[in-house]
């Protein structure tokens, strides 16, 4: 091997190994993530779903309490019933709570679920093929596809990119933005300025107003048209969860961005926060799937509790006392973070 080749392997070899935020966004954060994600979706027994029966007559046996289904397959999943109103049960579709209920219609069971959500349709085979390959053959079934606005999963789905274009704009737009300002060394002039530093890192929370602004009413306009996706809540509370979102994801970002000044480290510390949040805040699909230890957790997350406040308005019609407890929530979590980003940034 050309010895100056080898010199140059070994010295980056050298370099990747001197610093260990490096080495641990590189080696071991893949590594947890793996971790976690095969505790969330590997099952190690039976899958949980829950079903709504609505209906006012009697409610077959064989859709109350909990069953099993599967059995047959070795992939069994614990279906539980639960017996309440169309109301409810439509409220918890909206939600994502569940992704399909049942209404009892004489001696038929009617199913009502989004054709295109994948999990209802999931659901809706499982039940098919628990409640005709148990001796329930005489049973008569019949699909009614939900296309009310607000039932569907592409209602359940822009509220949700809504948030998470939130996140990306403040996390990448301000994190990444004054990281860069530090490697190139521009920092140091600044602050060598009678400019005030929070004045200094407000701008980029205003800068951040506009420009998300502006994002999201790009895809809330192409949703309006395309989709007939449309605010059945308080637009003014709408206003007031998407800037607290913005304060909020904005804190976060100064912070991650406070002390360091290696690309490496930025993507590491970048992906830590905003990946996790990604796959368990229920963007694309409803976190309740998970662990019922878990959502508790999942539910404080900021990402979580903008994106439900964001589909509550959306959705559920849902005005400012609906939204007051998330609202003040992120507006503390931008303000703690905002103030101990600015206590212990690094400006050279």
């Amino acid at each position: 091997m050309n010895r100056s080749l080898y010199e140059l392997i070994l010295n980056n070899f050298r370099t990747f190994f001197r610093e260990p935020a490096i080495l641990f966004w590189a080696v071991f954060f893949p590594i947890i993530m793996a971790w976690v994600l095969g505790i969330a979706f590997s099952s190690k027994g039976e899958s949980v779903r829950t079903v709504y029966v609505t209906g006012g007559g009697e409610v077959p046996e064989m859709v109350s309490g909990e069953k099993v289904f599967g059995e047959e397959t070795g992939n069994t999943s614990r279906i539980k019933f639960r017996n309440t109103t169309e109301e409810e049960a439509v409220k918890a579709v909206k939600q994502g709570v569940i992704a399909i209920y049942l209404k009892v219609d004489g001696d038929s069971l009617i199913y009502h679920f989004d054709p295109v959500n994948s999990d209802a349709q999931l659901t809706h085979l499982l039940l098919e093929s628990g409640l005709h390959g148990k001796g329930n053959g005489e049973i008569k079934t019949s699909i009614k596809p939900l296309q009310t606005k607000g039932t569907r999963y592409i209602d359940f789905l822009i509220p949700g990119l809504i948030a998470f274009g939130v996140m990306n704009s403040c996390i990448w737009g301000i994190g990444w933005s004054l990281i860069e300002t530090r490697m190139k060394k521009l920092l140091r002039r600044m602050v060598a300025t009678p400019m005030k530093k929070s004045v200094f890192l407000s701008s980029h929370v205003a800068t951040r107003v506009v420009l998300g602004g502006f994002e999201t009413l790009l895809l809330f306009v192409f949703a309006r048209l395309y989709f007939e996706t449309e605010i059945t809540g308080s637009v003014a509370a709408f206003l007031v969860v998407f800037l607290a979102g913005i304060f909020a994801f904005s804190g976060i970002a100064i912070l991650i961005a406070s002390r360091t000044s290696k690309t490496e480290v930025a993507n590491g510390l970048v992906n830590a926060v905003t990946l996790p949040m990604m796959i368990l805040s229920g963007i694309f699909f409803n976190y309740h799937n998970f662990p019922d230890w878990v959502i508790p957790v999942i539910q404080a997350l900021p990402l979580t509790l903008l994106a439900d406040s964001i589909r509550a308005v959306f959705i559920e019609a849902a005005g400012f006392a609906d939204i007051l407890k998330p609202v003040v929530i992120l507006c503390l979590t931008g303000l703690v973070t905002f103030v101990v980003g600015l206590k212990v940034f690094r400006w050279y």
